[in-house]
């Protein structure tokens, strides 16, 4: 049989500060021939995300660290080119996490199936169909318990996750969702396409002065990607009995000095305020809740959602550091 190569990504270095090109590098490898129970799969779309950059250090997390000297991994789609499983057929579109590498092959349980849907991109099981939405969802109305009349306000609004949360919480009931983003195309988007209320360029700075312009009345969720002063300006805007889900705090993943201080933390006690982190690892009980909520949704155009997308297996590290730097609007995707 022909042999059959693998463009991959290593971490070779761990980042101090921003990741450069230093810290990783292209390989080629031989892929063996598949086993019994195996698939190979080549991939058509590969995600990045936000969390990829705290893997890629060597410290405590929910998750383990990326290896240095083995390939870097994420969410990918892609279709079947050879199978030695009945559980998947030549030309069957899966998705899995064998990301950053063109082709992938592994034993078919670490594969699930993703059926190219009437009208939308095989890539929307990596976006609102996939991590970003299902982020959206448990976070507000798990984490967050969103209930009818609240305010919202959502940090980094205009990329994959924080579009989906301002959406969701209208569809969900918020009476005002307000959201801040880095440009100020990105506002005209958030409150045009995406339907927010308001929304400010936090790149203007005075966050904590434009939030409480754009939500006088104070807010009563949190959707926090960013951390920092979006968190500090959230915890002094926050009504009596106002909820946090915190996602991320992007704003700190490249600090080399421990991060932000956050000011207002009093207010957790006197406003009798709750604060929750989480990450999907331990919500995927949820999924067939939220897929149910969510093809409903793309089916009747109550959901909308962009994607960033650059072409080519070998732009994956620059579509990275480019989505970390919030050069994306909506998900950030490479195309194969």
């Amino acid at each position: 049989m022909p042999t059959v190569t693998s463009i991959q990504f290593d971490l070779v270095a761990r980042p101090h500060g921003e990741p450069t090109t230093d810290d990783v590098v292209r390989v080629e490898r031989t892929l063996p021939e598949l086993a019994d129970g195996e698939v190979r799969v080549e991939n058509e779309f590969l995600s990045v995300d936000p969390y990829m950059r705290g893997r890629m250090n060597d410290v405590r997390s929910y998750i383990p660290p990326f290896a240095l000297g083995e390939a870097l991994t994420g969410a990918a789609v892609g279709h079947v080119v050879e199978s030695r499983s009945p559980d998947f057929a030549v030309g069957d579109t899966v998705q899995h996490q064998l990301g950053w590498r063109d082709v992938a092959q592994g034993p078919s349980a670490a594969f699930r199936a993703a059926p190219r849907l009437p009208g939308l991109p095989l890539s929307v099981h990596l976006g609102a169909l996939g991590i970003s939405g299902i982020t959206a969802w448990v976070g507000l109305t798990v984490i967050a318990k969103l209930r009818k009349g609240d305010t919202v306000f959502v940090s980094g609004a205009a990329g994959g996750v924080g579009s989906m949360v301002g959406q969701i919480a209208r569809l969900k009931g918020a009476s005002r969702v307000v959201g801040s983003a880095g440009s100020a195309e990105k506002v005209e988007l958030l409150t045009g396409k995406y339907r927010f209320d308001a929304a400010f360029n936090y790149k203007d700075g005075d966050v904590r002065g434009q939030l409480h312009a754009a939500a006088s009345d104070g807010i009563d969720v949190y959707f926090d990607n960013v951390g920092g002063e979006h968190l500090e300006a959230a915890l002094d805007a926050f009504n009596d009995g106002g909820r946090a889900a915190l996602c991320g705090a992007i704003a700190d993943y490249n600090a080399t000095d421990g991060g932000s201080g956050i000011r207002f933390t009093s207010n957790i006690v006197t406003r009798g305020l709750t604060l929750q982190g989480f990450t999907m690892t331990n919500y995927g009980q949820y999924a067939p809740q939220f897929a149910a909520d969510m093809q409903r949704w793309l089916a009747d155009g109550s959901i909308v959602f962009d994607e960033t997308v650059v072409t080519g297996i070998d732009n994956t590290f620059d579509a990275f550091t480019g989505m970390m730097r919030g050069d994306n609007v909506g998900k950030m995707i490479v195309a194969i």
